[in-house]
């Protein structure tokens, strides 16, 4: 459980903070800076995963060319023991432009988007 000092409570609800457009929050581990709670939670659940053995591996924020000038970055790969790959995009919220990328990236690339 986190404390708080009073002065930590009061910049918190002074509202100091510029609320996010879909109420998410950039978050960093290990580094690495993810977009969303979600999204970092779903990391430190492959990471898990890794090391009991049940995946191969995973890549972060793979990024794929759908045509000029147009790109999908993915939020993961999951590579499977079973030597399957796995396309994986945390979602809280879908965006016009991220269901049109999806459709496209599907029919280029013959493969799914598993949502998260």
């Amino acid at each position: 459980m986190e404390h708080w000092s009073i002065d930590d409570y009061k910049e918190f609800t002074n509202g100091s903070k510029k609320k996010s457009k879909y109420r998410s929050y950039k978050v960093s581990i290990d580094g690495h800076r993810f977009d969303s709670q979600k999204e970092a939670d779903y990391y430190c659940e492959l990471k898990l995963k890794l090391k009991a053995n049940e995946i191969k591996g995973f890549c972060l924020q793979p990024t794929f060319i759908l045509a000029p000038g147009l790109k999908y970055k993915a939020d993961f790969i999951v590579f499977h023991n079973d030597n399957t790959n796995e396309i994986i995009d945390v979602k809280g919220f879908k965006t016009k432009e991220y269901i049109a990328k999806k459709k496209v990236f599907e029919d280029k690339f013959n493969l799914k988007i598993t949502e998260i």
